[in-house]
């Protein structure tokens, strides 16, 4: 479909959750933060943004999960298969937040920046040149 396209689809693992997002995004980024890290089992989740109203949940309402990881957030699983491919937060009431592992097309945007890079796993290299922001309000 190339850039060009309007829309992108995507799926859980098992195929059970479908979701269709109206491009184009508002921004993709690598995220570290110790809560992506545990809830996906990998050192960091690539996760994109969309206006909520971009954002169609075609098929799998009734096992697609959500569950709190601050008082402000929660990742949104099929619960299925496990697939975490949601985010949602209170810091950001018009988006939704999608992993760009579970789209099946191109979104037109490469990761721009590491975010929570204060963070990051010491058993990964990065070297590429993108942006690294931490937490302002992490222990140091």
């Amino acid at each position: 479909m190339g850039r060009n396209h309007r829309k992108v689809t995507g799926a859980c693992l098992c195929g059970q959750v479908e979701f269709t997002v109206e491009l184009p995004v508002k921004w993709c980024a690598h995220c570290h933060c110790t809560r992506c890290q545990r809830s996906h089992g990998a050192g960091f989740v690539t996760w994109f943004g969309v206006n909520k109203e971009h954002f169609t949940l075609e098929k799998g309402e009734k096992i697609l999960s959500w569950v709190s990881s601050s008082k402000k957030s929660e990742y949104g699983f099929c619960s299925h298969c496990g697939s975490s491919m949601l985010f949602r937060s209170t810091k950001w009431l018009d988006e939704i937040h999608i992993t760009l592992a579970n789209v099946h097309n191109d979104i037109g945007l490469k990761p721009q920046a590491h975010v929570f890079f204060d963070t990051h796993v010491d058993w990964l290299n990065f070297e590429d040149r993108l942006e690294r922001h931490v937490d302002p309000k992490a222990k140091r």
